[in-house]
């Protein structure tokens, strides 16, 4: 599932950073320790800046991934727009259809449909069922969709 990638993207990141943190930059600082006076050392500041900088954005993806926890295919809607559901739509205005896949905002791009579920068309989105229609608050204005066609991320797990 879309989450499940996500998922696994982020454990990977965690535990190369943990060994960076861990086992490389100890090393590293020791190494720049030994060089002599710390004051005038760029070696030993630019390894402790690196291990706040991994430090950091560890607690931030550990917390990532807690929230992701969080998330169970038993809590996501099989009839109507959630997490990780393609939804086609039409635009009532231009009869424009697009295409939209559901996912957590680290994955979004919008220039391959790829939209998160707190941007203004996938918050209108949620909830949706096919025959539906939303309106979206954009930048440009209001714009009003008609869901067309909707594949839940069950569906799209069965299949």
């Amino acid at each position: 599932t879309v989450t499940l990638a996500f998922r696994v993207r982020i454990e990977a990141e965690v535990r190369a950073l943990e060994q960076e943190l861990h086992l490389h930059l100890p090393k590293q600082i020791k190494e720049a320790r030994e060089h002599g006076d710390l004051s005038e050392n760029a070696e030993y500041e630019a390894a402790k800046d690196r291990q706040a900088f991994v430090a950091v954005r560890l607690a931030q993806l550990k917390r990532r991934l807690a929230d992701l926890s969080m998330v169970s295919l038993d809590n996501i809607p099989a009839d109507r727009v959630s997490l990780g559901s393609e939804v086609v739509v039409v635009d009532l205005d231009t009869q424009a259809e697009s295409r939209y896949e559901l996912v957590v905002s680290e994955e979004a791009d919008a220039s391959v449909g790829k939209v998160s579920t707190g941007s203004p068309i996938g918050r209108a989105l949620m909830g949706a069922r096919v025959g539906d229609e939303v309106n979206v608050h954009t930048p440009a204005g209001e714009r009003e969709f008609a869901i067309r066609e909707l594949r839940t991320i069950h569906e799209r797990k069965a299949s």
